[in-house]
């Protein structure tokens, strides 16, 4: 879910919970043998249960295959076994039925939080913004907000996350780098395709976070190695150029463009706080978040971008004008030589209260734990749901499912994967040493001319900000015509934006449409 090798680890763990078996997990399986051993994972394997969803108003019957595929090595050896969960409604032609893939990001993160939390065919229940979501036992609930009702769903777990394993004669080097990992998918994909005999179905790539990322160098791959035309390219908290994110900017000085690309997502977050001075309080947030747009890229961006030569009244006018959109205090602001991170933002909004706000979802609040710190110590949002989509999902996988039983799944890898952030962008001979994947999709936008991208994000997400996606996508080196081919949704919601019950609604909708209107079917 996080997108920086140093940004903030998810506060997960497996939790063993007691949940009845509810009504729509009924239906004959054949599961696999019992999991013991390692050498289980060196040949695919699958389990096939069945079950229905009521979406619309509409049910909707569907097979559900959960398994392993597995990617050979350049010696044709079991290199890697990737975990998925295939979701196929029934009674259809498969090649009149769109298939969407699904992935999270990190790097190092599974995929449970899209499947159970936004669109496989059941949704864990959690507390909403801004409190902790009690301990066990955790609901289980019909997802009537499932895609299903538009695409067969396809949730796939990077390499070594989830229930997906390096195997003995496979190289971390191979599968744990941007452009090794887009590899890694495509091999799935065209595996997937084959096996399910869906190479005629309309396809779609959905990434959330590092996904998005992995959507770019994925998309090209496809197109132009794998012969792979797509329908669209699904985007959700984007991060395509990491000199954007605000995750830590104060490491690389002389790049002011974050602190301005952050603006606008402090400036939503204090007024939901209701920490805002009273004129910018009393303002509706469209209209605000307007001005402190125009302000971010117009006055504050051309004032760091000074640097020293910035005079010290022109100094306090920035501060008390970024007060007017933060709430931050003016001598803090001065202190911080104008250039405040996301840690930093989190720790010092609601510190006279106590309170840490989340990143990835800024609606969040936590007990701060070190008041004087600089930046925030954890994420309160992770601290808030990850246990229940971990505990129920593992539940999930071994009861409804039938797959896992005896192993671990991993929700996320990070600080194992060592991870090869150099991307060699298309028709280029240098590997890029802080990643810019913009080249990867604006190839394989001009590759495929029809390519449609969709671009989501929420208004409280401190990990992608949402103007920071804007701007990436407006300085794509596309032409104007296929600027037309790019469309912007944003909703009141934070990094996983299903965790707001409205704005799961409303992206549900809007996906749909998406789907409706590029699948050549209608």
């Amino acid at each position: 879910m996080t997108d920086r090798k140093h940004s903030l680890k998810l506060l997960v763990a497996f939790l063993a919970t007691a949940v009845a078996v509810p009504a729509w997990a009924a239906g004959p399986h054949h599961p696999p043998k019992p999991l013991h051993g390692y050498s289980y994972w060196l040949k695919p394997h699958e389990s096939v249960t069945y079950g229905s969803v009521v979406i619309g108003g509409k049910r909707i019957k569907y097979k559900a295959v959960a398994g392993t595929l597995i990617l050979k090595n350049h010696k044709h050896q079991p290199a890697m076994s990737m975990f998925y969960v295939a979701y196929f409604k029934r009674g259809v032609n498969p090649a009149a039925r769109p298939v969407t893939f699904f992935y999270n990001g990190g790097p190092g993160s599974s995929t449970i939080w899209l499947h159970i939390g936004a669109y496989g065919p059941i949704r864990v229940v959690t507390a909403p913004a801004p409190n902790h979501t009690p301990a066990a036992p955790y609901r289980l609930v019909q997802n009537h907000y499932s895609l299903l009702n538009a695409t067969d769903e396809v949730f796939i777990d990077a390499p070594a996350t989830g229930f997906s394993r390096l195997l003995p004669d496979g190289k971390p080097k191979d599968y744990f780098g941007v452009d090794q990992d887009g590899h890694a998918f495509a091999n799935f994909i065209v595996q997937f395709l084959t096996k399910f005999n869906r190479w005629n179905s309309p396809k779609y790539l959905y990434g959330e976070s590092y996904g998005t990322t992995r959507n770019a160098v994925l998309a090209w791959i496809l197109e132009n190695d794998k012969n792979v035309d797509l329908n669209g390219v699904i985007m959700q908290s984007t991060i395509l150029s990491f000199d954007t994110s605000i995750d830590g900017p104060q490491m690389n000085p002389g790049n002011n463009m974050p602190y301005a690309l952050g603006l606008p997502t402090y400036t939503a977050t204090s007024w939901y706080h209701k920490r805002l001075p009273t004129p910018a309080q009393d303002l509706p947030l469209h209209v605000l978040l307007k001005r402190s747009e125009a302000f971010a890229m117009h006055g504050y961006f051309a004032a760091l971008n000074k640097g020293d030569t910035l005079s010290r009244a022109a100094e306090r006018a920035v501060a008390e004008k970024l007060h007017y959109f933060t709430g931050l205090p003016v001598r803090y602001l001065i202190r911080a030589d104008l250039r405040v991170s996301g840690g930093n933002y989190e720790q010092e909004l609601m510190l006279p209260f106590g309170e840490t706000t989340g990143r990835l979802d800024t609606r969040f609040l936590g007990p701060t734990m070190n008041p004087l710190a600089a930046q925030a110590y954890y994420d309160p949002q992770s601290s808030a749901i990850s246990q229940a989509y971990v505990a129920a999902f593992n539940w999930y996988t071994e009861n409804v499912l039938k797959f896992g039983a005896g192993h671990y799944y991993r929700p996320v890898y990070y600080g194992h994967l060592h991870w090869n952030f150099k991307n060699v962008a298309p028709f280029t001979h240098f590997p890029q040493f802080v990643p810019n994947v913009m080249l990867n999709l604006a190839a394989a936008m001009k590759y495929n001319p029809d390519l449609k991208v969709m671009v989501n994000g929420g208004y409280y997400d401190l990990a992608t900000p949402f103007y920071a996606a804007w701007y990436q996508f407006e300085q794509l080196p596309i032409s104007r015509r296929l600027e037309k081919n790019i469309s912007f949704y944003w909703y009141h919601s934070g990094h996983m934006v299903y965790v707001n019950h409205h704005s799961l609604i409303t992206i549900h909708a809007n996906v749909t449409r998406f789907i409706e209107k590029t699948d050549n079917l209608h």
